[in-house]
């Protein structure tokens, strides 16, 4: 059956909030996921959301999501996707499906005039790492991400 890919609504709510628990417990990390499925509803698909989702399905049904967000890079003074979770279901892997969610958002990335794409992969994630250079992508050693979050957060922004 083919895959098509379709913009998620906020009827697929629940799915996400599914998958995205799915890949933090594949991530080791399923004790961090803190948003409920009102979180999903309001940061996804309020008027004004800057977050967009898409939902991969095969013979109608649910296979995997994506969701990303427009950034910018002041040194190409363009802007870029960074895309925050890509997933499909361990049983749908192998055939094609996460190569047509990467294309479709860089197609929309292109047809944007944005200047890159980037996301992050867990350093021990040997076949997220294979596939992501299968696709020509390069990981960026050079750079180390650095992250302020819950109370760390809350303590810096009161100064």
């Amino acid at each position: 059956m083919p895959v098509t890919i379709r913009p998620a609504v906020l009827a697929d709510a629940a799915q996400i909030l599914a998958f995205i628990t799915e890949l933090a417990d594949y991530e080791r990390a399923r004790h961090e996921v803190v948003a409920t499925l009102a979180d999903i509803k309001h940061s996804l698909f309020d008027a004004g959301s800057t977050v967009r989702s898409l939902i991969c399905e095969r013979d109608g049904q649910a296979i995997g999501f994506a969701v990303y967000f427009y950034s910018y890079s002041t040194w190409l003074g363009r802007n870029g996707i960074y895309l925050e979770d890509l997933y499909v279901t361990p049983q749908q892997r192998g055939d094609g499906a996460g190569r047509k969610l990467l294309r479709h958002i860089a197609r929309e990335a292109v047809e944007n005039g944005c200047g890159r794409m980037e996301w992050s992969v867990l350093d021990w994630n040997e076949p997220a790492i294979g596939f992501y250079q299968s696709l020509g992508a390069e990981p960026q050693d050079e750079w180390i991400r650095y992250r302020l979050d819950g109370e760390r957060l809350r303590q810096f922004a009161e100064g």
